[in-house]
């Protein structure tokens, strides 16, 4: 990547949304950016809303966290915490979105239903290139449910919306997780990105003024332009 890239990643407490946040300040630090992030993280410690600023750009940064209507791309670990960020994408940003929505706290004390399609059809509405990802697929596919957040990162990198490499990226895992998690997580982050690609090509091959969305393959990963 060149110039200055902004990135938020929400989602909630155990998802990994720190340490994916910490994969994309790696892979910038090795390629020799400046790099700034913060956290915010909410009451409970699962459960509670997380979301992570992460800036790279070439020149020194002021603030770690992002301005409102100035992210390049937002990851949305869980729907309704999507939504909930979208003030901060820029227009013409992306989002990757897990389809795979997680009750918030407020919504199981007063037994309340909580589905995430309302979620997903309102990111589907905001103008964004969006690509949703069956979260629960890939972790299925490298068979670990703890793997979301590197699937995730290598959907967002097989899209194009990080600016970095999966082969980056791989050497930003062996430089955060511990040895026997290796292996594991580099099959998260190539089955994330051969997801991601996909979705780029067919949002490539389906840019109209209308939005539409389009299975594009056996991991229910689905795009809307």
């Amino acid at each position: 990547m060149s110039g200055a890239m902004n990135f938020i990643i929400a989602g909630v407490g155990g998802q990994g949304i720190v340490l994916a946040a910490k994969l994309v300040a790696r892979a910038a630090m090795a390629a020799g950016l400046q790099v700034r992030t913060s956290e915010t993280i909410g009451m409970a410690q699962r459960g509670g809303s997380v979301v992570s600023h992460v800036r790279v750009s070439e020149a020194p940064i002021a603030s770690p966290l992002v301005p409102p209507g100035r992210a390049d791309a937002l990851l949305g670990f869980e729907p309704g915490e999507a939504v909930r960020c979208l003030s901060y994408l820029r227009p013409g940003g992306i989002i990757i979105a897990n389809a795979h929505p997680v009750a918030p706290v407020s919504a199981a004390l007063n037994q309340q239903s909580y589905r995430g399609e309302e979620m997903l059809a309102r990111l589907g509405q905001c103008g964004a290139r969006l690509v949703v990802v069956d979260g629960d697929a890939l972790c299925a596919e490298v068979g670990s449910p703890q793997v979301l957040n590197v699937a995730l990162i290598g959907a967002a990198a097989g899209a194009g919306a990080l600016g970095f490499s999966v082969e980056q990226l791989e050497d930003a895992i062996r430089a955060s997780v511990r040895e026997k998690f290796i292996a594991m997580n580099i099959r998260a982050l190539h089955a994330g990105a051969n997801a991601g690609a996909s979705a780029g090509a067919s949002a490539g091959a389906n840019v109209s003024g209308s939005t539409s969305v389009t299975t594009v393959n056996h991991l229910g990963l689905q795009v809307a332009p």
